[in-house]
């Protein structure tokens, strides 16, 4: 069975000197991280680099993501496998004596701030990097500029160029100026 390369034991850098601890793992991805054109998929091998620092009962993980993406270019459909690195930043508590702001203050419900607790000692780092990919990788992800050279492909915006050349009413009436 393989392991899930975003869930890291810590108890190493919570029972150590206070120092920051270097993990490194390996393994297939255990769901698909992405939008719907491209994405990392289920099972492609993703490598996480975590630096984990304990802040007394909880730690806090800086993290690096590094893999293959594997999508399809949104405008002419070709398959696209580029390599990506995202990095993240997340402090999980260790239990009721980590401060975490009032859970029953109102202006914090909901607000995307929780703090995730750890799970005995281990802390699960998928979530954070679904958070970050999610925002950052293109919905409309595009094989430029190879795809640009095909004259077969529209433009991105659907104009399909011979709108070009047709000149505005509203401004006819400066063409005298030019």
């Amino acid at each position: 069975m393989a392991t899930n390369p975003f869930v890291f034991d810590v108890a190493e850098a919570l029972g150590g000197d206070g120092l920051p601890v270097t993990f490194t793992q390996t393994g297939p991805s255990p769901s698909r991280i992405g939008p719907e054109m491209i994405a990392l998929p289920e099972g492609g091998e993703v490598t996480v680099e975590a630096v984990v620092t304990p802040l007394g009962s909880g730690v806090m993980v800086d993290a690096t993501a590094t893999g293959r993406l594997a999508g399809e270019c949104a405008r002419c459909l070709a398959p696209l496998t580029p390599e990506f690195d995202v990095t993240v930043n997340q402090v999980f508590s260790g239990g009721g004596d980590f401060i975490v702001g009032d859970p029953e203050a109102e202006e914090d419900k909901g607000s995307g701030d929780e703090v995730p607790e750890m799970v005995g000692t281990t802390v699960d780092l998928e979530q954070a990097f679904v958070d970050e990919m999610g925002m950052n990788l293109p919905f409309n992800p595009t094989c430029l500029p190879e795809c640009a050279a095909d004259s077969e492909v529209p433009e991105p915006d659907g104009v399909s160029g011979e709108e070009n050349d047709l000149l505005d009413p509203r401004w006819a009436g400066l063409e005298k100026f030019l």
